[in-house]
């Protein structure tokens, strides 16, 4: 009994590596970030922050006291994977830009493989 349950342990650990190597799926893990990155949930991240790897330009505009501001995205290939579910997940008031795009952790995780594999 002892040796049938070990089996079952072995088999189940061996398996969960497995998936990691095999992948039999259509479409890769970068295809699929590519995808997310460039229309998510109507809106590609890719229209603010462009490849990742540095800050952008949003808008300028002026502000009620008719002082010049200009709304910026961060570079986001080097942000850690925590900040980017951080990001992603929290609910923000209207006075924030970010979108919420209601992401699952499986889509965060290929955007974020996606971002930092990304070449020019």
């Amino acid at each position: 009994m002892r040796i049938a349950k070990l089996a079952i342990i072995f088999l189940f650990v061996n398996i969960s590596f497995a998936k990691d190597i095999i992948n039999n799926s259509f479409i890769t893990e970068y295809e699929y970030g590519a995808m997310l990155y460039e229309n998510p949930r109507g809106i590609g991240c890719n229209k603010c922050h462009g490849d990742g790897d540095k800050s952008l330009v949003i808008a300028k505009y002026k502000n009620k006291k008719n002082i010049t501001k200009t709304l910026m995205a961060p570079a986001i290939k080097n942000v850690p994977f925590e900040d980017y579910v951080d990001v992603l997940t929290t609910k923000r008031g209207s006075s924030n830009i970010m979108p919420s795009y209601f992401l699952t952790n499986d889509e965060i995780k290929s955007i974020y493989f996606y971002v930092r594999n990304l070449k020019k």
